[in-house]
């Protein structure tokens, strides 16, 4: 490690993720089923002898440092999401040691790939190698949500930490939202899943999120429980007629939304990637047409990605209105199916996508 002068004793990994299936369920206490992709934050550390925390950002090429004593907020910027990291496991009881090391990460930002995660896990990676820390995977992405939660003041839930911390590599996790239970799930042997970036952004949509998180707490309230996930499907056939319109609409994306999360694991258990593509695609109707946070760019890399004979099923995944779209295709005919796919994009929307074909890994860890 030529800036610091000595070779590292630690180089930690942790990854980005894409979800396969379980939109705006989170915050229900639903299901999700994420994986942990090949794209990842990569910190390189030595331990220091004081109580500070130096690191280079390759990506940034600035070098940033806080003391682990009197932790304070001092500007927006990559470095807040170590410093809240820090100030979470701190506040937890944990005894933090100092380091300092080289950051870098292949998580495109922006693009709902969870590069704000994979970045605290790294963090919350590095001082457990430091401190000898034991690696609860569960407790440390409760930290790392609670550091972009109350520091860094993004409202996350906790699917993004807890994939990036306890990602296994060739399956996806069935995450239990209520009881963080993780239950590794395989991927149908020959698929290949396919994250389309749009190369559009969401703008300004955090009161379109908040009015349907709002939303959803006043049908768990008509419905007399304490979130949607305790709504069954025939519960809903019964009584949604009950909601007004738009209340409906965005109850019955969650509760169908639920009961295909947990249909396409059963799926994947049985390797049959039909029916898990089939899944695929009434996410992204309900997500369009019921929820509707879909977009005209995210409609048309969805589109254009099912009309290749490889792919099995695509979806929008992530909170919506620009960002991703995922696709499980079959693995042979990867390459034509980027090339057909961003170029039928790129054609109808004017818009240079970026493809990335991914492969499930382990969440955080030493390399």
């Amino acid at each position: 490690m030529r800036r610091f002068g000595r070779e590292p004793r630690w180089v930690i990994r942790a990854p980005g993720r894409v979800n396969l299936i379980g939109e705006h369920t989170d915050y229900n206490d639903g299901f999700v089923l994420p994986l942990a992709i090949d794209r990842a934050a990569w910190i390189a550390l030595q331990p220091r002898n004081d109580r500070k925390i130096v690191v280079h950002s390759i990506d940034y090429e600035e070098t940033g440092e806080f003391s682990l004593d009197g932790l304070a907020h001092a500007k927006e910027g990559w470095l807040e999401y170590l410093k809240g990291t820090a100030w979470s496991l701190a506040d937890a009881g944990y005894e933090l040691s100092g380091w300092e090391g080289v950051l870098a990460g292949d998580v495109p930002l922006g693009a709902g790939l969870s590069s704000s995660a994979a970045l605290e896990m790294a963090t919350a990676r590095a001082f457990a190698a430091v401190g000898n820390l034991p690696w609860d995977a569960p407790a440390m992405a409760k930290l790392g949500q609670r550091a972009e939660n109350k520091w860094v003041g993004v409202n996350c839930g906790i699917m993004d930490q807890l994939i990036s911390a306890a990602g296994k590599a060739d399956h996806a996790l069935l995450i239990d939202c209520r009881t963080l239970e993780c239950a590794p799930v395989p991927l149908p042997a020959g698929t290949a899943v396919v994250v389309l970036d749009t190369a559009t952004r969401r703008g300004l949509v955090d009161s379109a999120y908040n009015e349907r998180r709002s939303n959803c707490e006043d049908s768990a309230k008509f419905f007399k429980v304490k979130a949607l996930r305790d709504v069954s499907v025939e519960q809903f056939q019964k009584m949604g007629d009950g909601l007004d319109p738009v209340a409906r609409r965005r109850a019955m994306h969650v509760i169908t939304e639920n009961d295909r999360t947990e249909k396409a694991a059963e799926a994947m258990r049985r390797g049959d990637a039909r029916t898990l593509g089939e899944l695929m695609n009434q996410s992204h109707e309900s997500l369009n047409r019921d929820f509707e946070v879909s977009s005209e760019a995210l409609n048309a890399m969805v589109e254009n990605a099912r009309r290749h004979p490889a792919c099995f099923g695509a979806r929008m995944t992530g909170a919506g209105f620009g960002g991703c779209a995922v696709a499980l295709i079959d693995a042979k005919q990867a390459d034509d199916f980027v090339c057909q796919t961003a170029a039928g994009y790129e054609k109808q929307t004017g818009n240079i996508p970026a493809v990335y074909v991914c492969t499930a890994t382990n969440g955080a860890e030493v390399a």
